[in-house]
């Protein structure tokens, strides 16, 4: 599967399994409904992130991921940026899981992102993380 590309900005991921990855979130996307045309990951640090999240929304803060979506139709096409050092210290901090668990629930967050769901209500964020829960159970089976 190449409809989903993964970039690294001068850094490096230990164990990153894009093949994993892709099937993963190309099932997340099916059971949603939807195909995935194009999507492009990005990996980058905090400072990058930030700069875009000035640059993009007008928001001065770190976030840990960012969505573009360039949608056409019903296929999916997108770029999703993620700050690793984000997701590395939000591990820590809300302990939900490894930083490996982490990393795939930001991953499926901006996809969910580009599929339709939103988070600036407190209802919406309800949702989408009911989205993620589902979307990270269903990652077990790919493992």
């Amino acid at each position: 599967m190449d409809n989903i590309t993964y970039d690294f900005i001068d850094m490096e991921i230990p164990d990153f399994g894009s093949e994993f990855f892709s099937l993963w979130l190309n099932e997340v996307a099916r059971q949603e409904g939807s195909e995935i045309e194009f999507l492009g990951y990005v990996f980058c640090s905090d400072e990058d992130l930030k700069e875009m999240n000035k640059d993009y929304l007008d928001h001065d803060y770190f976030t840990d991921v960012i969505t573009f979506g360039y949608n056409e139709g019903v296929s999916l096409n997108g770029e999703v940026f993620i700050s690793y050092d984000r997701v590395k210290d939000n591990a820590v901090k809300f302990g939900n899981g490894s930083v490996y668990d982490e990393l795939c629930r930001v991953m499926v967050h901006g996809l969910l992102h580009l599929i339709g769901y939103k988070d600036k209500t407190e209802e919406e964020s309800e949702l989408m993380r009911k989205k993620e829960e589902m979307s990270l159970k269903l990652r077990n089976g790919f493992t």
